[in-house]
């Protein structure tokens, strides 16, 4: 392809993701493909002879887009959102057209430097303190794939601060903390790290969120077996209920265990906190006091396109004095000099993508109110879905709903609640646990309309509705909402006539 074809190719191809953009609310929400519908239709080796390009790009209409599930299509409420906007494929674009493998400074001094100025502006924007700062430079901040990624790379940083300070310390003898709802990238980090995850319990009286008294109470009993804690993974804002840790208890527990490291992994909700009425609800002033870092992902609800997972550090040293590989031919002289960052010392891989591109395409289009402004429409999509919710007998809110994510469940139906007058709660928990399963069941059948995802918590079966997509609007929400009613509707005379055959 010389430059005149790909200039020609480059036009088709910003027409047809146009249109895609423009019919995205026709097309069906989640893939109506089934399993193997791509490998059957494929060749099972590469052509021998190049092919001409714009069969290529129809292949891609053809075969590709039936088999994407259309994350950012208005009735997507499940998961948590994933953003693609416009300016952030521009700035994917961009970024692609100048690639590189970013391993150092000297490889593309912008990359890097690009970079570090869009991590102190998006520490700025959501309220980071100033030792969180790429221009501290203490602390910092560094692009990483995933929320997951991240915590992996945190918790080598840890793991090798109190070996450090602990030199007697077994890694046989290390644990990872989690809670029962903490993401599952905390047992991903045990798991490749092959280290111990002790997850404490939460209640549903404490909204699901880890309490100091239980912290303190793991910490007395793992210390008298022997085991060593040395990072504890909170959260802002889980995935199952949007549930958040009480990090100043935490935070108070910590003070007598030093050496412990406390990373808060808010994924989602991190970016909220750019609005400052939720700053507060976000636990800003306990994450500026007591983190020793803090992740959030503005691929989720932050407008820019996946991959961009935030994470700050209150010290970098922790980060490169646990992870700095650095053979003769890839010392630089602005390297020796300590007069730049090279970031591959900040994560696990060596090679990495320009992603802060597309933060600043997004960041400067948007601006701040821009940014606050779509954070709010969420949230306020959200609240009027709970109202909807607390106006029906036929359903309940199962936790207070958390910024843009509200998790409910049908209610027992009035002639069995009579029935199962007397049972102990465990099997009334149970039998309306049934009843939910059928519930998801029924409008999953309308995943070309709808997509909605199910939870535990502890051990009760409910839905979550989570708005996020930039395209949705009231009227999303008013259309899900009668599918969701009438999907209730008749998963429960289902239900009812299946427990009357038992």
């Amino acid at each position: 392809m010389d430059i005149e074809e790909f200039r020609k190719a480059g036009y088709q191809a910003i027409d047809r993701i146009c249109d895609y953009y423009a019919s995205l609310q026709e097309r069906p929400v989640v893939s109506q493909a089934q399993p193997g519908y791509l490998v059957d239709a494929l060749p099972s080796s590469p052509p021998e002879e190049a092919e001409d390009f714009n069969l290529i790009a129809d292949d891609f209409q053809k075969l590709i887009l039936p088999g994407i599930t259309n994350w950012q299509h208005p009735n997507f409420f499940a998961y948590f959102p994933t953003a693609c906007s416009l300016e952030g494929i521009i700035g994917d674009l961009y970024s692609s057209s100048v690639s590189n493998p970013g391993f150092n400074w000297l490889s593309s001094p912008a990359c890097t430097e690009l970079e570090q100025v869009v991590m102190d502006w998006c520490a700025k924007l959501i309220g980071l303190g100033d030792h969180f700062l790429n221009r501290s430079g203490v602390g910092g901040g560094v692009i990483q794939t995933t929320a997951s990624e991240a915590c992996i790379v945190v918790c080598v940083a840890a793991r090798a601060r109190y070996v450090r300070e602990n030199p007697d310390a077994k890694l046989e003898d290390l644990v990872i903390y989690t809670t029962t709802q903490t993401h599952s990238l905390g047992v991903k980090a045990g798991l490749v790290l092959g280290l111990e995850v002790r997850a404490l319990p939460v209640k549903p009286e404490d909204e699901y969120g880890l309490r100091g008294e239980t912290l303190r109470q793991a910490l007395v009993e793992d210390h008298a077996k022997g085991k060593r804690p040395f990072v504890l993974i909170g959260t802002v804002g889980t995935t199952s209920s949007g549930a958040i840790d009480n990090l100043e208890e935490i935070g108070e527990v910590l003070k007598d265990h030093p050496s412990i490291w406390l990373h808060v992994d808010s994924a989602w909700a991190g970016v909220a906190m750019a609005c400052p009425e939720y700053r507060a609800f976000a636990k800003l002033d306990a994450i500026n006091k007591y983190a020793e870092s803090y992740d959030t992902n503005f691929h989720k609800w932050g407008l820019v396109n996946f991959d961009a997972s935030m994470l700050w550090v209150r010290s970098r040293k922790n980060l490169t004095d646990a992870l700095d590989v650095t053979p003769e031919f890839l010392r630089t002289k602005q390297h020796d000099a300590g007069l730049v960052v090279d970031y591959r010392n900040w994560h696990l891989g060596l090679g990495r993508r320009f992603r802060s591109l597309k933060v600043w395409f997004v960041l400067r289009r948007y601006g701040v109110e821009g940014f606050r402004k779509h954070i709010r429409e969420g949230v306020e999509l959200n609240e009027y879905f709970a109202s909807l919710v607390r106006a029906s007998p036929a359903f309940e809110l199962v936790t207070t709903p958390s910024l843009a994510l509200s998790v409910f469940r049908l209610t027992l139906p009035p002639s069995i609640t009579s029935e199962l007058e007397g049972k102990d709660e465990a099997a009334m928990r149970a039998i309306q646990n049934d009843l939910n399963r059928a519930f998801h069941t029924r409008i999953s059948a309308y995943s070309d309309k709808i997509f909605l995802t199910q939870t535990m918590l502890n051990d009760t079966f409910c839905v979550r509705f989570a708005v996020g997509a930039q395209r949705t609007r009231k009227t999303h929400v008013d259309a899900a909402w009668t599918l969701i009613q009438e999907s209730a509707h008749r998963a429960t005379e289902e239900w009812l006539q299946e427990r009357t055959k038992a």
